[in-house]
C-alpha cells in the first residue's frame, strides 16, 4: 500500500518559543511541553516565535494582562505598571513575522497568554466583575489572517481526540501545500481529494457533500479560485473531531470492499473489531491494523491511496489513544 505521510519536505510547525524549552517567559523560564519538544519535534521543523520578546519587552520583563477598558476594547498593560501599553505593537507583531507564517503547516500557542492564549485568556474587567475569556491579542491577528492553518494550545493537547484531530489537519495541510507548490491543475485536486475522502467523511459527513460539487467543477472553472474554495472547505471540515461512530460508519464502508476477498470468519472478526470500537473497548487502531492487513493481503485500488488509514505517521501512536 503507498505510503501518503512521507513528506517531499519537511513539516513546519510554529511554536510558541518557551514550549520547546526557550527561557523566554517573563520570569526567564521556559515551559517546555513533553509531547511537542520530544513526541512531535522530530517530525517537524519548529519555527519559534514569542511576540512579547519580539516586540522589544526583553527577559526578564514585567508582566502583562488583557484589560478591557471602559469604551470594551481589549488593552495589554503591564500588571505592576498600567501606563504600560503595548496593545499596537503585540497587534501588529504579525505582520513582523507574516512571511515566516505563511510557510508554516500549523501552528502551537501557549495557553493562557495574553499574546499567545488562542481561547480562554482572561480579559480583566472593572473591580468587581469577573474577568471575560478571548484570545492573546497576537493569537486573534494569527487566527484571524490565517483561518485554514492549524492552530492549537498546547493545553488542548493534552485531550487525545483534540490532539489526533490537530496532527490529523497538520498533516493534510502539508500534504495541501505540497501539492499546491507542484501547480495547481483540475487532475491534481481530483487526485487529492480522492486520496482524502474517507479522512474528510469521518470527520463531516456535511462539508463531504459540499466537496462534491467543488471537485466536479474541476476543469471548468479558474484552478486557483477553486483551490481556494476547496482547501477552505476542506480545512474547515475536518476541524470537527471525528467520534467513534463516524470512524466506524467510514471502517465499515471500506470493509465492503474486502467482502469477496475474506472467508465468513475473518468477517466476522472485522466487524466484531469495528464494534468493540464503537462501543469503546478498544482503541480506533486495533480495527484499523486489522483493516490494513486485509487490504495487504487483497489490494483494492480505491483504497490504496487512502490517506485515511494513515493520516500521520504511525510513531506518533495518535490513533492508540482514541
Amino acid at each position: 500500500m503507498t505510503s501518503t505521510v512521507q513528506p517531499d519536505r519537511p513539516l513546519r510547525i510554529g511554536v510558541s518559543s518557551c514550549l520547546i524549552g526557550e527561557p523566554v517567559r517573563f520570569d526567564g523560564n521556559h515551559k517546555r511541553d513533553d509531547f511537542v519538544a520530544d513526541v512531535l519535534g522530530p517530525h517537524a521543523d519548529f519555527v519559534p516565535i514569542c511576540p512579547e520578546v519580539g516586540i522589544g519587552l526583553g527577559v526578564p520583563r514585567p508582566t502583562i494582562r488583557l484589560v478591557v477598558s471602559d469604551g470594551g476594547a481589549v488593552r495589554a498593560r503591564g500588571v505592576n505598571d498600567p501606563e504600560l501599553d503595548v496593545t499596537a505593537p503585540l497587534v501588529k507583531y504579525l505582520d513582523q513575522v507574516v512571511d515566516q507564517v505563511r510557510q508554516l503547516d500549523g501552528y502551537i500557542l501557549k495557553r493562557g497568554s495574553p499574546s499567545c492564549g488562542m481561547q480562554g485568556v482572561k480579559h480583566y474587567r472593572q473591580p468587581g466583575h469577573p474577568p471575560a475569556r478571548g484570545s492573546g491579542l497576537y493569537a486573534e491577528a494569527l487566527l484571524a489572517r490565517f483561518p485554514q492553518l492549524p492552530v492549537e494550545d498546547e493545553g488542548r493537547l493534552n485531550d487525545a481526540r483534540l490532539r489526533e484531530n490537530f496532527i490529523t489537519r497538520v498533516f493534510t495541510y502539508h500534504r495541501w501545500r505540497q501539492m499546491v507548490s507542484r501547480g495547481v491543475s483540475a487532475g491534481a485536486l481530483v487526485q487529492f481529494h480522492a486520496q482524502h475522502k474517507y479522512l474528510l467523511l469521518a470527520h463531516n459527513q456535511a462539508a463531504y457533500r459540499r466537496l462534491g460539487p467543488v471537485v466536479a467543477a474541476a476543469g471548468q472553472r479558474d484552478p486557483e479560485a477553486l483551490a481556494q474554495a476547496y482547501i477552505a472547505e476542506l480545512m474547515s471540515g475536518l476541524s470537527k473531531v471525528a467520534t467513534p461512530r463516524s470512524h466506524s460508519n467510514v471502517l465499515e464502508h471500506m470493509a465492503g470492499f474486502l467482502k469477496r476477498a475474506l472467508d465468513l470468519e475473518d468477517k466476522a472478526e472485522l466487524h466484531r473489531l469495528i464494534a468493540e470500537y464503537r462501543e469503546g473497548r478498544v482503541p480506533l487502531v486495533v480495527p484499523l491494523t486489522l483493516m490494513k492487513h486485509h487490504f495487504r493481503r487483497h489490494p483494492h485500488p480505491v483504497i490504496a491511496n487512502q490517506v485515511y488509514l494513515d493520516p500521520h505517521p504511525a510513531e506518533l501512536m495518535l490513533r492508540n489513544h482514541v
